[in-house]
Order: C-alpha cells, then sequence, then structure tokens
C-alpha cells in the first residue's frame, strides 16, 4: 500500500491526485488528523486512516508491513522534528517497505533555519536503517505568486536579497508529481533527488514578467533586514516567523535556492511548469 500522510495539506491532496493517476485507488491510502477533511481520499475509495503526528500512540496501527510512505513535512516550526520522529518510530515499528521524505534543497548543504529540522529529520530516518528516498524540495512558486495581490496594490516585491539573487523554484503541483511517481515507482530507494525548476530567475526578472502580465509596473524594492522584519511584523506575520522569512532572504542572496539539477523534469517526465505560466493563471484568479 502506498500511504500519503498529512493528505488534506496543500501538497498532500495534490501528490493523491497524481496518484490516482498512477495506481488504483485500492493502493492508496493517507494518514490524517481529521478524517472528516478527507473528502476528496474518501470519494475515490482511498482507505483513510486516522492519526495525529502530537500523539505517537495513535501511529502505533497507521502504518504496514510492506507499506511505502510519503512522510511529507509539518510547517509548525518547534513542533515538528517531534512530528516527524513520531512517524518515522511507527514506521520503523511497522517494517514498512519504503519512507520518502520532503525535504529541502541543497541538504546539509544549506544554512538557514526553515532547513534545520530538515537537516535532523534526514539524519533521523538513516539512522532508522529503512529504505528511504530523500526528495529535497525547493522554494513553491506559488511563495512568490501567491503574494501578487499584495504586490499589484503597492506595486513592488519586497525583500533583502539583491534584485540579481536567483530562485531555481517549482510549482507545488509539479513536486507532488515527482512523490507520486517515486512513490508508485521502482528502484528509489537510498535516493536522494535535488528538486528544483529548470530555469533559475532573478527577482528583477520576476517582477518584469508580473509587469508584462499585468498591464502595470512593478518595481522590486531591496531593503535592509531592520526594515524588512518591521514590514513583516506590521502585516501581522507572527513574531516567531519573522526571523524564518529573514533568514530565507540571506539564503536566496547565498544562491541556496537557485541550484538546477535537472532531477525534477526526469522523475516527472516533463519540464518543470514555467514561471511565466503560474503568473498568469495567479493573476486570472487573483
Amino acid at each position: 500500500m502506498i500511504v500519503v500522510t498529512g493528505a488534506t495539506g496543500q501538497l498532500g491532496r495534490l501528490v493523491v491526485r497524481h496518484l490516482l493517476d498512477l495506481v488504483p485507488a485500492d493502493q492508496i491510502a493517507v494518514v490524517v488528523r481529521d478524517p472528516a477533511r478527507a473528502t476528496h481520499p474518501a470519494e475515490h475509495g482511498i482507505e483513510v486512516r486516522a492519526a495525529d503526528h502530537d500523539a505517537p500512540e495513535s501511529l502505533a496501527g497507521a502504518f504496514h508491513a510492506g507499506d511505502r510512505i510519503l512522510l511529507i513535512s509539518g510547517n509548525q516550526f518547534g513542533q515538528r522534528l517531534a512530528q516527524h520522529n513520531a512517524v518515522i518510530e511507527a514506521a520503523k515499528n511497522a517494517d514498512v517497505a519504503l519512507l520518502a521524505y520532503t525535504s529541502i534543497l541543497g541538504g546539509p548543504a544549506t544554512r538557514f533555519v526553515v532547513a534545520d529540522d530538515h537537516h535532523a529529520t534526514e539524519l533521523a530516518i538513516e539512522k532508522s536503517g529503512l529504505p528511504f528516498t530523500f526528495l529535497r524540495n525547493g522554494w513553491y512558486t506559488e511563495n512568490y505568486t501567491g503574494q501578487l495581490p499584495t504586490v499589484l496594490a503597492h506595486g513592488s516585491v519586497i525583500g533583502t536579497a539583491e534584485a540579481e539573487s536567483r530562485l531555481a523554484t517549482a510549482t507545488r503541483d509539479d513536486y507532488a508529481a515527482a512523490a507520486a511517481t517515486v512513490l508508485a515507482g521502482e528502484g528509489h530507494e537510498c535516493m536522494t533527488y535535488e528538486l528544483s525548476g529548470d530555469r533559475a530567475w532573478s527577482l528583477r526578472e520576476y517582477t518584469a514578467e508580473v509587469s508584462r502580465h499585468a498591464g502595470k509596473n512593478i518595481t522590486y524594492q531591496q531593503v535592509s533586514a531592520a526594515e524588512y522584519r518591521q514590514r513583516l511584523s506590521s502585516s501581522g506575520l507572527p513574531e516567531a516567523m519573522l526571523s524564518v522569512f529573514v533568514e530565507t532572504e540571506d539564503a536566496i542572496a547565498r544562491g541556496e535556492l537557485a541550484t538546477v539539477t535537472g532531477d525534477l523534469s526526469r522523475l516527472i517526465g516533463r519540464p518543470s511548469t514555467d514561471l511565466s505560466a503560474v503568473i498568469r493563471a495567479g493573476l486570472a484568479t487573483g
């Protein structure tokens, strides 16, 4: 059985949809905290297993011997490493056939706070002795295009990195397709994939592309870390997340999210989704 954790989240839902194109529904199961939210899997005949990553005892029956599991990384900083460890322990006890994990592009070479829990989780998986696949996802294109309404309202993209700083992003759907390919395929045991878009684009190029499609001049505004932090705080971002965003800008400036390997397009059998297409779609729905 192929088992997807976090299947009601943004990435997990897309992984399930791609799996349905690759294997019969009765070969898929999802592990969710609230089964009532797993309406799409249930409607397609997918087995829904209830478990809470914050309650390790609930994971005891979530996995079975021979399962191929996708552990989608959590988004609760300060809690997600313990959550990941609970899943790893349950998977080990169940003697699963594969544990795939959505990690971060660059692995140990990355040096910002978002990466720390990923590094620790990879080490824990390696120590578990389970066959594994590390899906080191780069930045989502939607991290930028999801902010298009605000960008259009203010006429600018704000950051601390220089305008020529580059990112090799891909869409959430691209990364989901890669995960589904690994889970449904063979020969991915003990493999690490560095997943990113086929072309790195600069922040200056991004604003030019938004301007072209929006018919409005959008600029990139580089500000100091202190000003960036203040603006984030004023927008309502929780205090605990401010350093995360600021450190991510530093990583972008260092080029840590600009690596292009081709692993993603090779796995999914097509080019990664073009930035221009995502911008057009974002403007159409924004």
